[in-house]
Formats: C-alpha cells, structure tokens, sequence
C-alpha cells in the first residue's frame, strides 16, 4: 500500500479534484482507497435511523451493513482525536490511499491551490509537499507544478510520488 496527500485551504478544490482523479487511477489499474480530515462534527447516520438511537445511546462503535456498503463510525467519547498513522493502519489494503486534508502531517501531499480563494500557497512552508496542482503559475516552487484540471498529470505525479505505507507512517510519527 502506498500513501498520498491533497493538501490546500478549504474551498481550493481538494475533492472535486479527487472525484476526478480516482476513475482516471482505476483506469491505469490502480485499486484506491481515501482518507478524509473533517475539521468539525459530522454525522453518517440520519436522527432517527437505528444507527443513530444506538450512537446516541452510548454505543463505542457502530457498524452499519447491507448488501451494498458497510461502515463502522467510532464514538470518540472524551478520547483525544485519532491521528492519521492510527487511520491509516485500520484500511484495508489496496495499491494507494489518497488523504485529503491532514496538511499538517509530514507524508507526501500535494498541494491544492486555487488563486480566487485569496489565501497564500502552502508549500513554501512544507517541504512535504511534493508536487502542486493549481490555477496559478508557481515558477519557484521549487518542485513540479501542474494545471488543477490536468488530471492525467496529477495522476502521474501521485503515482511518482505516493510513499509506501511504512515510510508514510514514520513520517508522520515524526520519527524519521
């Protein structure tokens, strides 16, 4: 299994990007999986629904399953956030996991940067962002830069640049 980032303010388009860059990897062969940061509560179950009285109610974790999809949420109940080596381990394996978010953790991403967003470019402060996909030329970013909508050279360079599982997790740990 091997790990990548997309990495840029909200509303730089770090999912659009996303929904278009999976078919275009599964197209090359490349089975994926993806890892998504929230930054506030968020809810899979509908008030109302079982899963949701049984949450609720206390349970640690819930499992929801049919013939279509299952999904297990954990209830954090006081625990401290979980951190994304702790994440990374509980996936199935598959060939890459793109992360969308954790722009603070030190595996590869790359960065997402859209100009009319008005905020300032990430990666002159992240030596972990190996690649930058944006709307706006970047001629001293210092690693390669391609066009947002340019999905096979985005594909590209996650398939150049995606770390293996291992070395994802040590840099994350800050141990390297």
């Amino acid at each position: 299994m091997r790990v990548i980032g997309l990495a840029g303010w909200s509303g730089a388009g770090k999912t659009t990007l996303l929904t278009r860059l999976i078919p275009e990897l599964g197209r090359r062969g490349v089975s994926v999986s993806t890892l998504k940061h929230a930054h506030h509560a968020f809810d899979l179950d509908t008030p109302g629904k079982d899963s949701h009285a049984h949450r609720e109610a206390g349970a640690r974790e819930v499992l929801i399953s049919s013939e279509r999809r299952w999904a297990l949420m954990r209830e954090l109940r006081g625990e401290a956030e979980a951190e994304l080596p702790d994440l990374l381990v509980r996936l199935s394996p598959v060939d890459l996991v793109v992360v969308e978010g954790f722009k603070r953790q030190r595996h590869a991403k790359i960065e997402i940067h859209r100009a009319a967003n008005g905020k300032p470019p990430l990666h002159p402060g992240d030596d972990s962002i190996v690649a930058v996909a944006s709307d706006t030329a970047f001629p001293d970013a210092g690693r390669p830069v391609v066009a947002l909508d340019d999905i096979a050279a985005v594909a590209e360079i996650v398939l150049a640049q995606a770390l293996p599982l291992a070395e994802a997790l040590v840099r994350c740990s800050g141990r390297e």
